[in-house]
């Protein structure tokens, strides 16, 4: 069995949500395997390190989760490869209204800076879905203090999916550790 952890934008393996997810998977559930590739800020290369990490794997017995444009990403890879995801304030249309993404980017845990130019924005609508085809594969975890992502769109988008709406909270969502146990139960329960 494989967890796979797609991170945010400027974010990495290192974030709180990764750490935590890898460290209670090693205490509670030491036979999943779990990957946690480091994604770049550009979608063509997030997605070609994501297909480079998975190479070889049973999608049937892997569970994708994302947090923010990591969200984004896990949709992606939910539709295309048929397996269940856990969305965490996912980003829905990331290449809609966010001309602040333009220009010099930095990771928070890498420092390494990148630059995004409009190309790179319109490069996201390449790995939209248009629809979720499969609900019953996905979950979605929304805070609606997400001061960074409208959670609205993503409550829209994801009809039909599982949802879990928490009043207040914010875009890391706040005390996210608390789902592990229900995350892997609804993988495994499927």
């Amino acid at each position: 069995m494989n967890l796979l952890y797609l991170h945010g934008f400027n974010s990495s393996p290192q974030s709180h949500k990764a750490q935590q997810t890898a460290q209670w998977l090693a205490q509670h559930h030491p036979d999943i395997r779990y990957l946690c590739p480091l994604l770049s800020s550009h979608p063509d290369q997030a997605v070609a390190t994501i297909l480079a990490a998975t190479e070889g794997i049973d999608w049937t017995q892997t569970l994708v989760m994302g947090s923010s444009m990591g969200g984004f990403y896990a949709t992606w890879v939910a539709d295309t490869f048929n397996c269940q995801a856990v969305l965490i304030n996912p980003a829905v249309r990331p290449w809609l209204e966010r001309e602040y993404l333009l220009g010099a980017q930095t990771n928070f845990h890498t420092g390494e800076t990148c630059h995004l130019l409009q190309r790179d924005i319109d490069n996201f609508a390449r790995f939209g879905v248009a629809a979720i085809r499969r609900p019953e594969n996905i979950w979605v975890l929304l805070q609606t203090g997400d001061e960074v992502l409208d959670y609205r769109q993503a409550s829209e988008f994801y009809t039909g999916c599982r949802l879990t709406i928490e009043e207040g909270g914010d875009h890391s969502f706040q005390q996210f550790e608390r789902y592990l146990p229900d995350i892997i139960r609804f993988w495994k329960e499927a």
